[in-house]
C-alpha cells in the first residue's frame, strides 16, 4: 500500500463493519455563535471512543498477517493504548502499553479493561518511546505505533473520506495534530475529493512540535496540557512530509480557549469531546474573523474525558458566563437565619449550589457568622438581582472575586 487517495479508499473497504462509520452533524447553535457553517465529525462515537480505533485496526490486522504469534506493543497517552488493546483482544494477541504517568486515570483504566498490560513511565509519549523499542526487542513484540506507520495513517485517513463524502463543499476543514498520523490522512483524502478545500491543523500552544518544524521556529515544547491526546514533542518523521505538502496552515491555541470549546460542544450541541478533540472549536474561536461566513468542518477526534475534569470545566465556564457566583454573606449566628437566606435566594430565582457556615475562621464577633455559598441563576443580571434582594433584607453580601477571601 501507498500513501495515496486509492489507498484510503481500499483501507474504508477493510474497515467496514470493523469501525463505525461516525456521523457529520451540522452544528447550528454553535456555528452561529462563531459565524460560521460549522460541520462536526464525530469521531467521539466511534468505537473506544477516538478516531483511533479506525488506524489500529488496520495495523494489528497487518501485523496479524505478517507475524501471526507475536504480541504487541504501542506507547500511547491514552486513545491508541484503548484502540489497541480493544482490536487485539478481538484477535486474541496480547497486549503491552506503555502510557506516560500523567496519563488520565480513566484512559488507564479502560485500557486495562480492555486486557492490556500497562506500563506508565515518563511524562509524555516521547519520553515512552526509547522505552518502547528496548521492551519490543526484548520480548519479541510487534509495535503499533500511534502515527508514523502507514497502515496507521492510511486508517485515519478514511475519516477525511466520509467528510468530505458527506459535507462536499467545505471550505476549510480544521484537524488537531499530535503526532500528525490523523491528519496526514485525512489531508490525502479531502484534496483528492475536493482540491480546492484548505486543510489547518491545530496545536496546543504548550506543544507546536509540527509548527515548529513548518515555520523553522523553536518554541518551547512542555507544560500541562489538557489535550493530552495531541502533546506530543517531537514530530513524526513519516507524517511530517506529508504535513508539509497537504496542509495549508497551522493555528496554535490556548488552554482556557480549548476548555471553553469543550464547554461550547456539550452547551450548544450535547456533543462530549475531551481536550484534544475541541481543540479544532478552538482554533475558530481564537480565529472568528478568518473563518467568518465560511463553510468549515472539524475532527472531534476523541471523547475520552475524565468526568471529573469535565464536571470542573463546565462549572468554571458558569462562573465565566457569570450564571455561578460565591458570596459571602454576614449574619447573626441565631436560629433561622440560613432558612432566611435560602428563601431569599430562591424567590429571587437563584439556587444554592454548596454552602459553608463559617463560625470559626474568620475575625468575627463570638455571636456573628458568615456565610459562603456557592449560588447558580439564569445570567449574569439574575446574580446581580439575587445579591441586591439579599442586601434589601438586610444581609451585608460581597462576591468573594470581588474581595479578599
Amino acid at each position: 500500500m501507498q500513501l495515496e487517495f486509492e489507498s484510503i479508499s481500499a483501507a474504508a473497504q477493510i474497515l467496514n463493519g470493523n469501525i463505525k462509520n461516525t456521523p457529520t452533524i451540522q452544528a447550528n447553535k454553535l456555528g452561529k455563535k462563531l459565524n460560521c457553517d460549522l460541520f462536526l465529525k464525530l469521531e467521539c462515537l466511534q468505537l473506544t471512543s477516538s478516531f483511533k480505533a479506525r488506524g489500529a485496526y488496520l495495523a494489528i490486522r497487518n501485523a496479524k498477517i505478517n507475524h501471526p504469534d507475536q504480541g504487541l506493543i504501542a506507547m500511547s497517552a491514552g486513545n491508541h493504548a484503548q484502540a489497541v488493546a480493544f482490536h487485539a483482544q478481538k484477535a486474541n494477541l496480547s497486549a503491552t502499553i506503555v502510557m506516560p504517568e500523567q496519563a488520565p486515570f480513566s484512559k488507564v483504566a479502560r485500557t486495562k479493561d480492555l486486557g492490556a498490560e500497562v506500563i506508565l513511565r515518563g511524562r509524555t509519549l516521547n519520553e515512552t518511546t526509547s522505552f518502547v523499542s528496548y521492551l519490543a526487542k526484548q520480548n519479541d513484540l510487534t509495535l503499533i505505533h500511534p502515527y508514523d506507520d502507514l497502515n496507521v495513517i492510511l486508517g485515519q485517513g478514511t475519516v477525511g473520506l466520509e467528510f468530505v463524502n458527506s459535507v462536499f463543499d467545505l471550505d476549510y476543514l480544521v484537524v488537531p495534530i499530535g503526532g500528525g498520523g490523523l491528519i496526514s490522512g485525512i489531508s490525502i483524502a479531502a484534496k483528492a475529493l475536493n482540491p480546492k478545500i484548505k486543510v489547518i491543523g491545530v496545536e496546543t500552544r504548550l506543544f507546536p512540535s509540527m509548527y515548529n518544524l513548518r515555520n523553522g521556529t523553536n518554541l518551547t515544547c512542555d507544560g500541562d496540557t489538557i489535550a493530552d491526546g495531541i502533546a506530543v514533542k517531537v514530530p513524526g518523521v513519516v507524517t511530517a512530509p506529508i504535513i508539509n505538502k497537504y496542509v495549508d496552515d497551522i493555528i496554535l491555541v490556548d488552554e482556557i480557549s480549548i476548555e471553553k470549546s469543550i464547554s461550547d460542544l456539550f452547551e450548544d450541541e450535547r456533543v462530549i469531546s475531551e481536550g484534544a478533540g475541541a481543540t479544532g472549536i478552538a482554533a475558530i474561536r481564537e480565529n472568528i474573523k478568518f473563518f467568518e461566513n465560511k463553510r468549515v468542518g472539524t475532527v472531534i477526534c476523541g471523547g475520552n474525558i475524565d468526568s471529573r475534569i469535565f464536571a470542573g470545566i463546565l462549572n468554571k465556564q458558569l462562573s465565566r458566563d457569570g450564571k455561578m457566583a460565591r458570596i459571602r454573606i454576614d449574619i447573626t449566628d441565631e436560629p433561622g437565619m440560613l432558612a432566611r437566606i435560602a428563601e431569599t435566594i430562591s424567590e429571587s430565582g437563584g439556587n444554592i449550589i454548596e454552602v459553608f457556615h463559617q463560625r470559626m475562621f474568620h475575625d468575627v464577633p463570638i455571636k456573628k457568622a458568615k456565610i459562603d455559598a456557592v449560588i447558580e441563576a439564569q445570567n449574569a443580571n439574575s446574580i446581580a438581582e439575587i445579591i441586591k434582594c439579599l442586601k434589601n433584607s438586610g444581609f451585608n453580601v460581597i462576591r468573594i472575586n470581588e474581595s479578599s477571601k
